[in-house]
């Protein structure tokens, strides 16, 4: 997993960071190379009029389109005894070129069956592999090679442009402006960036587009211009993956709102508003041997009795929209699909304004009211606000219930899933699953015919943690006319994969946005709240929820907060160290995780690490796939790998291929603790860390506590600089660009 300080602190051109933007002026030799790389903007241009309209694939398709025509054959599954083949004459090349052996499998499950010949015919594409570099992949040419493998090869350019846009979606770049990529193979020795750039855009292997700047960035560009000037633009260059994802994503969005019909009162006699052609639909259920099924007025006999101003009962949504969950990978059982395909033969419900202003009335809150009635009116809701304005979505989550639509709420974690259920009414039914459960059909409303989520409304919480492909992966799930409802909270930090979905939405403005009014109290609240200004304020804390400590080191900051950990939250405020987190910018360095985690269980649980490591009562934390991780601990271990026992009660094997996924977990990373809270949380900020925290930062770490929040402070004026001057590191995506250019303002 990509640590916090990789996410955050941008890196140099040379290992595809950014050039100085700091740096005004040039020399001759910089103005010239910016004039090549201006007229070669021009000369792709009409090459990326031609590349933005990508297939519409479904997800399934996309990993393997964007690479050469035979890829998805080179990476199909192969018998056991090719397979050792290929490995073997993997091996062979890579030895040749001075390169591990041990890199074989993973080139193989890259490149496919025939990576030894492909390698052998361009010894640059080992750049694709995991934790290459362009010094390493040099020398394995070289190794080859021999004289022949210059620096101006041009297989060594089609390597680089590539992996200079992967390293940018590591810091969550979707996209990257030539002028960057040009700056950054300048540094990496290419002699002609420029010629280089154009042969790669027109040989496919990235996506390059034009588009017109927005915002701040428009200004800026168009200062000193005249009026009849064209609009300023910019020209980017784009992996495909990423470029169809952001492509989808706007066309999910977009699909989404435009085929949004929202629903009319109608009366008939004997009927209350809003219950139209209810006598018809239990007409067909009776025929099809069911039940009536009741409306957001008033519910079947068999349920706890009529509902008060549309509040759901006891038991809304029936038996239908709780179907069993299947095991992961499956398809939905047969009865649920059933279920869902009958479910979509009728029409589904279509409250009016009344019954949605009814239920708005009941609201909790007066903020909850402002969500039921912009979800009423639109197909499409972005909802912000802290921790404390996740009731709202809660409260929403009922009223549609009460309305007879099928709604569901997703969340990131599995905290987050038992946290929001609390927050329903008791006996409502928690229609809540994580979005993991709810995409792969473990869990969640099921499928209908046509393969979309079986359900009239999603609302999905902690919306900035989705990245650019998993919101079109989302999109995609639900069917035409579906209400989508998006909550987050926008001054936590992004997602740990590419884009800035959220932020790009709330920017585009092409939907309603509802803002709550709901604080988050208490001394913590109070904190978080100053920090999301850019203020470091002290606070009252009469009962030690909020303490600071200062450190002279990394060292000393270690041995402070794991003396915090260990023995004075738990002795002075009661929290049980289990209860207790680390949080702290990277993996490495004098305070990183390692760092951490070391002299944490070398107090909590001394032990040889007999199992890799790991010794039983050990906390982990496992992280299958960026940006996800699943707390527990570690059981035993046998041949067969590390028995764990996860936060949400189930038990799980990490198999040694799968070791390098695991990690100590009393000390975490903030990205690794996005979507999750501690009632205590202990907050390390070394010397070393100062170049990398930001506004951004700052707020997610602080938020991360419940009762006690402890910072061990060694940063110096670097904590405060930072939520005063860097709200975040700047991102570049196409995501409000394309949203401007197909959906008109909502405000």
């Amino acid at each position: 997993m990509v640590s916090d300080t990789e996410n955050s602190a941008p890196g140099g051109p040379a290992d595809g960071g950014r050039a100085d933007d700091s740096r005004a002026g040039g020399s001759p030799a910089q103005d010239g190379r910016a004039d090549t790389v201006a007229a070669l903007a021009e000369k792709i241009r009409a090459i990326g009029q031609q590349s933005t309209a990508g297939p519409d694939l479904p997800p399934a398709d996309r990993a393997t389109d964007g690479a050469a025509p035979d890829a998805a054959a080179r990476r199909a599954p192969q018998p056991d005894e090719q397979r050792a083949q290929a490995l073997r004459a993997t091996a062979e090349v890579l030895t040749a070129g001075g390169a591990p052996a041990d890199f074989a499998a993973a080139a193989v499950a890259e490149l496919g069956e025939g990576a030894a010949e492909l390698l052998r015919a361009d010894p640059w594409a080992v750049l694709a592999l995991p934790g290459v570099r362009p010094e390493q992949a040099d020398g394995f040419a070289r190794g080859l090679l021999g004289a022949e493998a210059g620096p101006g090869d041009t297989r060594r350019a089609r390597a680089l442009v590539p992996w200079l846009l992967e390293q940018a979606a590591l810091r969550g770049d979707s996209a990257v402006e030539i002028g960057e990529v040009a700056t950054g193979l300048e540094r990496l020795g290419l002699p002609e960036p420029a010629a280089a750039l154009q042969a790669v855009v027109e040989d496919g292997l990235v996506m390059p587009f034009q588009d017109e700047l927005t915002g701040p960035e428009a200004r800026a560009a168009a200062t000193g211009s005249d009026e009849d000037d064209e609009p300023p633009t910019r020209t980017l260059l784009a992996l495909e993956r990423l470029a169809l994802a952001e492509e989808s994503l706007a066309d999910g969005l977009v699909r989404v709102m435009s085929t949004f019909a929202p629903g009319e009162d109608v009366e008939t006699a004997g009927q209350d508003t809003g219950t139209a052609g209810q006598d018809e639909a239990d007409d067909e259920a009776a025929d099809l041997g069911g039940e009536p099924s009741g409306t957001g007025a008033e519910s079947s006999e068999e349920e706890a009795g009529p509902s008060d101003a549309g509040a759901e009962p006891a038991t809304a949504g029936g038996e239908q929209d709780n179907a069993p969950a299947t095991e992961p990978g499956t398809e939905p059982a047969a009865d649920a699909a059933g279920l869902a395909e009958a479910a979509t033969e009728t029409a589904p419900p279509a409250p009016g304004p009344a019954a949605w202003e009814a239920a708005a009335a009941t609201a909790p809150s007066s903020s909850a009211a402002a969500l039921i009635r912009a979800v009423a009116d639109s197909a499409l809701v972005a909802h912000t606000g802290g921790e404390a304005s996740r009731a709202e979505p809660a409260a929403l989550l009922h009223a549609a219930r009460g309305l007879g639509l099928r709604a569901w709420a997703a969340t990131w974690t599995d905290q987050g899933r038992q946290s929001l259920a609390g927050l329903l009414p008791a006996g409502a039914a928690p229609d809540v699953v994580t979005l993991a459960e709810l995409l792969s059909g473990t869990a969640g409303p099921g499928r209908s015919g046509d393969g979309t989520l079986a359900l009239d409304l999603l609302i999905v919480l902690d919306a900035p943690l989705l990245d650019a492909e998993l919101a079109a992966t989302l999109l995609e799930s639900l069917a035409d006319g579906t209400r989508l409802v998006l909550s987050g909270d926008p001054g936590q930090l992004w997602s740990a994969g590419p884009g800035r979905f959220f932020a790009d939405l709330l920017a585009a403005k092409v939907c309603p946005a509802v803002a709550s009014r709901t604080p988050d109290f208490g001394p913590i609240g109070e904190l978080v709240s100053a920090v999301g200004i850019g203020e470091l304020q002290p606070v009252e804390a009469p009962d030690k929820e909020v303490v600071i400590l200062t450190a002279k080191d990394g060292g000393e900051a270690v041995h402070r907060a794991v003396q915090l950990l260990t023995d004075s939250i738990p002795r002075a405020l009661g929290i049980p160290a289990e209860q207790v987190v680390l949080l702290t910018p990277g993996h490495g360095g004098s305070a990183g995780t390692r760092a951490l985690n070391a002299a944490a269980k070398a107090r909590l649980n001394p032990g040889p690490g007999r199992f890799g490591g790991f010794d039983p009562g050990d906390r982990v934390v496992h992280s299958p796939a960026p940006g996800v991780i699943r707390p527990g601990r570690v059981l035993d271990g046998d041949a067969t790998g590390l028995h764990l026992e996860l936060s949400d009660g189930t038990r799980s094997t990490v198999a040694p291929a799968e070791a390098a996924k695991l990690r100590h977990g009393w000390a975490l990373t903030v990205h690794q603790a996005v979507g999750r809270r501690w009632p205590g949380a202990v907050v390390v900020l070394p010397d070393d860390a100062g170049a990398g925290l930001t506004r951004q930062w700052v707020y997610t770490a602080f938020g991360r506590a419940e009762r006690h929040l402890s910072v061990v402070h060694a940063a110096g004026p670097a904590l405060p600089q930072a939520v005063a001057e860097r709200p975040a590191r700047p991102r570049t995506t196409r995501l409000r660009t394309i949203l401007a250019e197909n959906a008109e303002p909502a405000y």
